[in-house]
């Protein structure tokens, strides 16, 4: 498998820390590529839109148009479901983080 992780599962990982930076502020998706690149992620806007548009599809994030600089730019931000999936998904990480460190 050359060490890589499939991408389905580094997926999941990323709707994770889209729904972080999501609560911390809203956020546009070129500045989402930035900030998983700063966590190693390396991904294409033909990786992340599709991706948040079923976040959206999913009511984990809401989309907002806004004019900056003479120019639309969709940021996004998350939504009560949102919230609550994350929290869910804290205490499984942890739960999963505890389970590695006794490997």
């Amino acid at each position: 498998m050359k060490n890589k992780v499939p991408k389905k599962m580094l997926l999941g990982f990323m709707q994770i820390h889209v729904l972080i930076q999501a609560k911390k502020e809203p956020f546009f998706g070129l500045g989402m590529i930035g900030e998983l690149k700063k966590l190693d992620y390396d991904l294409s806007p033909g990786t992340l839109y599709p991706l948040l548009a079923k976040m959206e599809q999913e009511d984990l994030l809401k989309m907002d148009i806004r004019l900056i600089n003479g120019k639309n730019r969709h940021y996004y931000s998350i939504t009560k479901n949102g919230i609550e999936v994350l929290e869910v998904a804290k205490t499984k990480a942890m739960i999963l983080f505890n389970e590695l460190n006794e490997v």
